[in-house]
């Protein structure tokens, strides 16, 4: 009890430090979570989307480590897909026990997905057909970030946060830096490491590379970083080396 406890107090103290003040229902929902689930807000496993929380795949792979997931395995539903309009539809088994499997259907197309993942429909469909039967097995019943066709806008970062980003430069439109000036600021201002950083932002957001991923999930990531960096630099350091590749060994 005691362990969840710290848990929720860090989890609320991460929340607070990237969306600012939450709602009462808002906090409810993340004690709630943090109970059941075991979710961290600093590790990307949650994202406040208008008020709103949503798990990320990310967060749901990790929660299926956690629980001793035995197998997730995904086939193409080729009888209803259309590759000529890039619709496509896909089936996810997970097994979470040997007597217990979940199974979850996910499609896209280029109607229900954002603009700027158009030509990725693919690999969506097969995320929201893993997040859909990952969620079944583990009982979450919050909607992934990647099922919504249309995200909807972040909740804004603390005005502090955005503050920071201002002062630190100066020719931007309408005083803000663009999304990747942005973390080339938090990079540099940290000296973090931008291979790992890029790295860390891909399976934060949920996608192969950060260039896959919507400028919503992006603008929340760069919170999530900021206040990383400012509340436990190393940690977050320590979380990014996870993401380092092992070298070869030297011939």
């Amino acid at each position: 009890m005691k362990l969840r406890a710290n848990t929720f107090r860090l989890n609320l103290k991460s929340a607070k430090s990237i969306w600012g003040d939450l709602s009462k229902i808002a906090i409810q929902q993340l004690k709630r979570l943090t109970a059941d689930s075991g979710l961290a807000v600093m590790s990307g496993d949650l994202q406040l989307l208008q008020g709103r929380w949503y798990i990320t795949h990310a967060g749901l792979l990790r929660l299926a480590r956690r629980k001793r997931c035995l197998s997730i395995k995904t086939i193409l539903v080729e009888h209803f897909s259309d590759p000529t309009a890039d619709r496509w539809i896909f089936k996810a088994t997970v097994h979470s026990s040997p007597s217990h499997c979940f199974v979850g259907f996910g499609d896209a197309d280029p109607s229900n997905v954002s603009s700027t993942m158009h030509g990725a429909e693919l690999r969506i469909a097969e995320t929201r057909a893993v997040n859909r039967a990952l969620r079944k097995a583990y009982g979450i019943g919050i909607c992934s970030v990647e099922e919504l066709g249309s995200s909807p806008s972040a909740d804004p970062a603390p005005k502090a946060a955005q503050d920071n980003h201002q002062q630190h430069h100066n020719g931007s439109n309408n005083g803000q830096p663009r999304l990747r000036d942005q973390l080339c600021i938090l990079i540099r201002q940290h000296n973090l490491d931008a291979t790992l950083v890029k790295a860390y932002a891909a399976d934060f957001c949920g996608t192969t590379t950060l260039s896959g991923a919507s400028r919503e999930l992006v603008e929340s990531f760069i919170s999530h970083l900021s206040a990383a960096a400012k509340e436990n630099r190393d940690g977050l350091v320590c979380k990014l080396n996870s993401y380092a590749q092992p070298q070869a060994a030297n011939q």
